[in-house]
């Protein structure tokens, strides 16, 4: 039987986690330890791109012989990048900003295998229903959704404060567009519907 690469998901992110595992591929996380920053003058879009790409790199230094994936979302509202928010207070300030308002997600995904460097980005369009006050509080309280950029969670409760959500895969939004994951990892031999996949 044939051996194919190992699968290394260069994130320490949970949901990242969570929906690589739908796959049922055989795989492990490291943390990429990667700068964040935005360069200055960088869209959105760059920045996703570069980053994903950044920590893929940075695990595959240290792992060569693997099939690395690095993913990044960024979110972007009336010309504002939104990201994780951290507190409630500016969890608070994102939702007043999206409210009645359109929010484009850029989710970018690298991924890297000895000379071969796959990197591209499936966009998710979110319209953000007019939130009061008292609505925006208790979705805080109830989701707590401080390590999200947007500060809502489209896969839980998140998704009461949405209008309408555009996107060619729904697991994009969420942080890892699965559908074009799984057709580039099929590129390397890692199909979750292939029997007998061995990990090298």
């Amino acid at each position: 039987m044939p051996s194919v690469p190992t699968l290394i998901l260069a994130s320490t992110s949970p949901y990242r986690r969570q929906l690589l595992e739908r796959l049922r591929l055989p795989f492990r996380c490291e943390a990429p330890h990667v700068d964040e920053t935005p360069l200055a003058n960088e869209a959105p879009l760059d920045l996703a791109l570069r980053l994903a790409q950044a920590k893929a790199a940075a695990v595959a230094t240290r792992e060569p012989d693997a099939a690395v994936i690095g993913s990044d979302q960024v979110a972007l509202c009336n010309g504002t990048v939104l990201s994780k928010p951290g507190s409630h207070e500016r969890a608070r300030a994102q939702l007043q900003k999206m409210s009645g308002n359109t929010v484009v997600f850029h989710s970018a995904v690298a991924v890297l295998h000895g000379e071969r460097t796959l990197i591209w980005s499936v966009p998710t369009t979110c319209r953000v229903r007019e939130l009061d006050a008292a609505s925006i509080e208790r979705y805080l309280e109830l989701e707590s959704p401080y390590d999200t950029a947007g500060s809502a969670k489209a896969e839980g409760l998140g998704i009461a404060l949405m209008e309408s959500i555009e996107s060619p895969d729904p697991t994009a939004l969420i942080g890892l567009p699965l559908i074009s994951l799984a057709a580039r990892l099929r590129e390397l031999g890692l199909d979750p519907l292939k029997p007998g996949i061995v990990t090298a």
